[in-house]
């Protein structure tokens, strides 16, 4: 047996129950991990209050870095005491021990550790799909980035500071503008008490940003599009204050022919060559130092409802792993 979080309802925090579960043996095309460390993502929440619906009962988290301790028929490229990370479905990384499947997961290099990876996998993977692949940033470039003091934007700061690219960045308080500052934001609005459009425009001497990474959803997808110059490009990758309201098309035809996309990381990573080319690209950017990942919250396992409790209360900066 091994503990777990298991939910059999949707809701609060306290749908989360830590209980014994069977593991078992993996069967073909999988493997079964002993986590060293998981990460806590904004998506867990969505699957956990029923925004993003799954069969129940059901695990949560899509994260986490540990061991191979078996290894199922017709796994290739995988073997018993392997060092492995994953990011995406299926839900259930809450947990001590899981059976998976093999095919998303990715060779640790011995220079990351497993709590490195677990806060890193999904939050790094989708800035490399985001910055490189979606709308590829360019030197010189000024872009806007929502929630920049969190575990994607801190990365995300980073990297498109590696990359030469001017980052205006939102957050909520004086503290989070220090820590987007410190990790390479150029320019931080606080959306608490400034207009984040009116400051965009200013910024940019009223020309607006090529690209708009928005993660927060219903709060800030209007005025993110207000922020766009004409052809510019809405990224909309998550619903941190629920999910975007139904709009007509003509809004992007009326602000200058703007683009809107709504990726995932699953479709940018679906084949082992594009999963193996993303997570090299992140572990490059890792162990070349151009990217420091921030662990700055670290929870038991079995305070997983505190931890989720938390990140909703904006409480949270960076990353946060649960050490089973």
């Amino acid at each position: 047996m091994a503990k777990a979080i298991r939910m059999s309802k949707t809701g609060g925090p306290e749908v989360m129950e830590y209980v014994d579960v069977e593991v078992g043996d993996p069967g073909p095309g999988e493997v079964r991990i002993r986590h060293a460390a998981v990460g806590l993502n904004f998506i867990d929440v969505y699957f956990r209050s029923g925004l993003y619906p799954q069969p129940l009962p059901a695990g949560l988290g899509q994260e986490a870095a540990g061991t191979i301790e078996a290894v199922g028929p017709g796994v290739a490229g995988f073997k018993v005491g392997d060092r492995v990370g994953y990011a995406g479905r299926p839900n259930g990384a809450y947990a001590e021990e899981r059976v998976m499947p093999a095919d998303i997961l990715v060779k640790l290099p011995d220079s990351i550790s497993f709590d490195t990876a677990a806060a890193m996998m999904l939050q790094g993977m989708t800035v490399q799909y985001l910055l490189r692949q979606t709308y590829p940033i360019k030197a010189g470039e000024t872009i806007l980035f929502h929630a920049a003091a969190g575990g994607i934007g801190l990365i995300a700061c980073q990297w498109a500071r590696a990359l030469g690219v001017n980052v205006i960045g939102t957050v909520s308080s004086e503290e989070k503008a220090a820590l987007a500052l410190k990790h390479g934001c150029t320019h931080v609005i606080n959306y608490k008490t400034e207009n984040f459009v009116e400051r965009v425009k200013e910024i940019t001497g009223g020309k607006g940003v090529p690209v708009v990474y928005d993660s927060i959803g219903k709060d800030t997808f209007i005025g993110s599009l207000d922020c766009l110059r004409p052809r510019g490009m809405m990224v909309s990758f998550g619903n941190a204050s629920g999910p975007v309201a139904p709009f007509g098309v003509s809004e992007l035809a009326s602000r200058g022919s703007l683009f809107l996309t709504r990726p995932s990381l699953g479709n940018y990573t679906a084949t082992r060559a594009d999963l193996d080319a993303t997570a090299a690209d992140l572990f490059g950017m890792v162990e070349s130092k151009k990217i420091s990942i921030e662990i700055n919250q670290r929870y038991a396992l079995k305070d997983a409802g505190q931890a989720h409790a938390d990140l909703e209360a904006r409480k949270t900066t960076g990353s946060t792993i649960l050490i089973p």
